[in-house]
């Protein structure tokens, strides 16, 4: 029996496997943590560029007795606004699809095309990718005010929200999927929250996020475990990220996923050694 000793190796594999708290715990004191002088850290959220394949929303106010519809067609208007105002050549913002994007959105808005441009009727085609909505949105104004007296009309131009995806393993089912957030910033912390956390079998520290650019599609990887995330630019979801969670390996393994599992699993595994041990001394 002296050679059960070696089973005793197993213990240490065990312990080593388990989850600690600094696997888990979200936004650990960094050292490179960037702070101002005033003792905040400061914002780094890039600036979204239109890509080619984005749909767009765009909507011109004017007063009532404004001719938009008849310059702008009224076959795409959404309708009046409320008050005094009427919102014109308008993409619909309601109306989802099971199977992704949004239906209304996609048929209604206006879609950049394989040039990198849209095409406004009765203003004709404008360079949209690689430049920002509010230098889109300056050109069109710019274009309306050519027919309508100035101050009299507002161009909005907007993407249908912040549109990100969240790709795991089975066990985060109920997080994968496409996610859209109609704000103008959100952190990936904020993103995670809503889609109701991180279990403790995904890796914290590689988190892959995968970046729409006009130049093409930019790979990161971002560690959640450490607060000095907050300064990077990868911090802040864009419009079209795709986040990816990777499962840790001991919970692959069958170990790490909760103490209890983990004994059991372990408990399993000296029992089969056992098992295998005396079935071959008696042989």
């Amino acid at each position: 029996m002296k050679n059960l000793k070696y089973l005793f190796l197993l213990f240490p594999l065990l312990i080593t496997s388990c989850i600690t708290k600094k696997d888990v715990r979200y936004m650990q004191p960094s050292e490179s943590l960037v702070i101002n002088e005033e003792g905040l850290i400061p914002y780094n959220i890039p600036i979204y560029r239109i890509t080619k394949n984005d749909i767009l929303n765009l909507n011109i106010v004017t007063t009532p007795k404004g001719d938009a519809a008849q310059f702008y067609s009224s076959l795409n208007s959404s309708g009046g606004s409320g008050g005094s105002n009427s919102a014109i050549g308008g993409a619909g913002s309601s109306g989802g699809s099971a199977n992704g994007g949004n239906v209304n959105f996609y048929f209604n808005g206006l879609k950049v095309d394989p040039k990198g441009d849209i095409n406004v009727f009765g203003i004709g085609y404008v360079k949209a990718e690689g430049r920002t909505l509010e230098d889109v949105t300056q050109e069109l104004q710019e274009k309306v005010n050519e027919n309508f007296q100035e101050g009299k009309s507002e161009v909005r131009l907007n993407t249908n929200g912040i549109t990100y995806y969240i790709l795991g393993d089975v066990e985060t089912t109920g997080l994968s999927g496409e996610k859209v957030v109609h704000k103008n910033t959100l952190t990936i912390t904020e993103a995670l929250a809503i889609n109701g956390g991180l279990n403790r079998t995904i890796d914290r520290t590689n988190i892959v996020i995968h970046r729409k650019l006009p130049e093409g599609i930019k790979k990161a990887k971002i560690d959640l475990t450490r607060e000095d995330i907050m300064n990077s630019p990868y911090y802040y979801v864009q419009n079209g990220d795709e986040i990816y969670l990777n499962t840790r390996g001991k919970s692959l393994n069958g170990f790490g996923k909760d103490p209890v599992q983990t004994l059991t699993t372990g408990v399993s595994v000296i029992t089969t050694a056992l098992s295998i041990y005396l079935l071959l001394k008696n042989l």
